[in-house]
């Protein structure tokens, strides 16, 4: 890579380990578990760069504004343009109706550089549905091309001013981004993974480097030595110590961003990290990164599309390397030819690259209106209305209190439905194991059934929270004024109150990690009390999860003529990933009755997503309205529900009778 007229192959090898870890991390490597922040690496050197050569430009009187964006053009679109071609066949063969709609728009978004903005709507970057979306890693694109809409043009108006000015107003920008980026981190934290103005300063830390020319002042050899050492030792901590739970990119951001600086600043062939980056096969690698960086997401997505979610790991490792082979294929014969001018003309350069803007936005928008094309296989589209969200009675019943007919079935309800969306899908059971059940439905998203506590996390601040205490509280009052109710149903997935990085709000205050004895208590309290009214509270366990969206992958075996039992759940993986949150409902069992659908879904070795052509699921862990139908007569909600005998996986306080542990399932 150039810089001025001085090559400096250790920033070629400093972007192979920005884009190894990334690709590593993407293909599910758990050791990578920070492998992530390979795109803030990428984000200062490519400060560093745009700004070195800006700056020698305006010095030496050359720079032009139209060979910058072209150079640019030249350097991003024919290698992307490519890539999301050769995604269309393979889209168009293995996505669901919807997932295609989203890639299609996905596709407009990447012309027009603002696919951050199109994923920030659609996805957390770090969940498992972004898996499956081949476009994602272009959010980083977009980022980039933003500030260099802006960028060029602020330093062509500062170079009649002197180096000081224009180093003042780099790091005034850059230390605002910083501590924008540090306050969204926690209060949006979405939107500052994905958005220019939190980002903005990794690119201003380049800029600042290359701006000041620290890097054209040769250090003592001994502080090049230790500078560059601890500069390549807080990249790597960074990729091997962060996880997804780290806020980012806050302050935590720095550790890596300062690595890098100090590696560009220090490393050089007489330094250690030096020398290890001069290395051919690392330089090579760094070279043809951009392609690399291109083709992983996409080999990744459809290969975890066609496999249903089910990729080894030694398939990751193999993924991972024709990814590599690819990115060298196209740096070969799309990124060299392209960025040379006597071999591709200004003139080509813009009719071959509007030819396939064209296509490609055709194609989205088509794409888009046309919902995905769902009519490219039979008898599918029937198959994905068992994945609409189930509300239970009425979409009315979700997001606020209501008292409104279309919530309940009598007006004098013998059972109270309390809780979440993990209560909303079991009222389609209730009703089909009795269509006489006399119930109402109090209900809201996320709201779990807690008189005193409420969860708060991503997109559930503070405010959310006290919300949620209101309607609980609403709920609460209800149960004080009335006389009919005798039973409360009440179930969430609870890993919002007990998971490895929950949060709750209780007495006004954030408590983070909650010991889960307290949120037993909270539990029990709530119970407690509801027995207190002469109510009979029954517990439901949420439905048995791997993580997978076990609803999509049943809909894609089918769409793909593959074998439903891909997407069983094993008993190990249930336990595994709902460690937390059965030890809570064993805690409570003493005192209180715990109805486990374990009981039905779950045999030998693994819990059964379909059941005689019957989609179970919806996603994740949602009952569809079917799924829900089906287990409530096979296990007669109702009668549970009503009748004091012990069902099976619960507690049986007349007997003192101890649940009984079989195959790792408690029956």
């Amino acid at each position: 890579m150039s810089v001025g007229s001085r090559y400096r192959p250790e920033i070629d090898g400093l972007r192979a380990v920005a884009v190894l870890p990334v690709l590593f991390f993407h293909a599910g490597l758990r050791s990578f578990s920070g492998g992530y922040i390979g795109v803030d690496v990428f984000f200062v050197i490519s400060g560093y760069l745009i700004t070195t050569i800006i700056d020698a430009e305006i010095r030496n009187g050359a720079l032009s504004i139209i060979r910058f964006y072209e150079r640019r053009i030249r350097r991003i679109l024919p290698a992307l343009f490519t890539v999301c071609i050769a995604c269309v066949p393979f889209a168009w063969l293995w996505m669901l109706p919807e997932e295609l709609k989203h890639f299609a728009r996905s596709l407009v978004a990447v012309n027009l550089f603002s696919s951050n903005l199109l994923f920030w709507q659609e996805t957390d970057y770090f969940a498992a549905p972004a898996e499956l979306k081949p476009l994602l890693h272009t959010w980083s694109l977009a980022v980039e091309e933003q500030f260099y809409l802006f960028f060029p043009l602020l330093m062509v108006l500062l170079a009649r001013r002197n180096k000081a000015v224009l180093l003042t107003v780099l790091f005034s920008i850059s230390l605002s981004s910083l501590m924008l980026a540090e306050w969204a981190s926690q209060a949006y934290p979405s939107a500052n993974f994905y958005f220019l103005p939190s980002r903005a300063w990794e690119l201003g830390v380049g800029a600042i480097l290359a701006s000041s020319r620290l890097t054209q002042i040769v250090p003592p050899r001994w502080i090049a030595q230790l500078g560059s050492i601890a500069g390549i030792a807080a990249i790597l901590f960074s990729i091997f110590k962060f996880d997804v739970s780290v806020p980012f990119p806050g302050f935590w951001a720095l550790v890596p961003v300062l690595g890098t600086a100090l590696v560009i600043i220090c490393a050089n062939p007489s330094t250690i990290v030096g020398r290890i980056l001069n290395w051919r096969p690392i330089v090579g690698v760094g070279l043809i990164s951009y392609s690399v960086y291109l083709w992983h997401q996409p080999v990744l997505a459809f290969a975890r599309i066609r496999l249903v979610d089910h990729v080894p790991i030694t398939i990751s490792i193999l993924l991972c390397g024709i990814s590599i082979g690819l990115g060298y294929l196209s740096w070969r014969f799309i990124e060299r030819p392209y960025r040379q001018r006597e071999t591709i003309s200004r003139t080509n350069l813009c009719y071959s690259g509007a030819i396939a803007a064209i296509f490609l936005v055709t194609f989205g928008l088509v794409g888009h209106f046309a919902v995905g094309f769902p009519n490219r296989r039979e008898n599918v589209t029937a198959a994905a209305k068992a994945l609409d969200v189930n509300y239970g009675l009425s979409e009315t019943c979700n997001g606020h209190f209501t008292l409104s007919s279309d919530c309940r079935t009598s007006n004098a309800p013998e059972i109270l439905v309390w809780g979440d969306s993990y209560a909303m899908h079991l009222v389609d059971g209730i009703v089909a194991s009795n269509p006489n059940a006399a119930l109402i439905q109090m209900t809201t998203s996320v709201c779990g059934p807690f008189l005193k506590i409420a969860p708060v996390a991503a997109g559930y601040p503070e405010s959310w929270a006290n919300d949620c205490l209101s309607f609980n509280r609403h709920v609460e009052d209800w149960v004080h004024g009335q006389n009919t109710v005798r039973f409360a149903v009440l179930s969430s997935p609870f890993w919002q109150y007990v998971g490895n990085e929950s949060a709750i709000l209780y007495q006004g205050k954030v408590i983070h990690n909650p010991p889960m004895t307290f949120v037993s208590q909270q539990l029990d309290d709530t119970l407690s009390w509801l027995a207190d009214q002469g109510i009979t509270p029954v517990v439901f366990a949420p439905p048995p999860t791997d993580g997978q969206d076990v609803g999509g992958c049943l809909l894609r075996s089918k769409w793909l003529g593959l074998d439903d039992g891909a997407c069983n759940i094993s008993i190990s993986a249930y336990h595994a990933d709902q460690e937390n949150v059965i030890q809570l409902l064993h805690s409570i069992q003493q005192n209180h009755r715990v109805i486990w659908l374990s009981k039905e879904l779950c045999g030998e070795a693994y819990c059964a997503a379909r059941i005689g052509g019957i989609f179970i699921y919806r996603d994740g862990m949602h009952l569809s309205h079917e799924g829900s139908r089906y287990i409530g007569k096979a296990m007669d909600f109702y009668h549970l529900i009503t009748s004091f005998r012990d069902p099976g996986p619960h507690f049986s306080r007349a007997s003192g009778r101890q649940p009984k542990e079989k195959d790792g399932v408690f029956r």
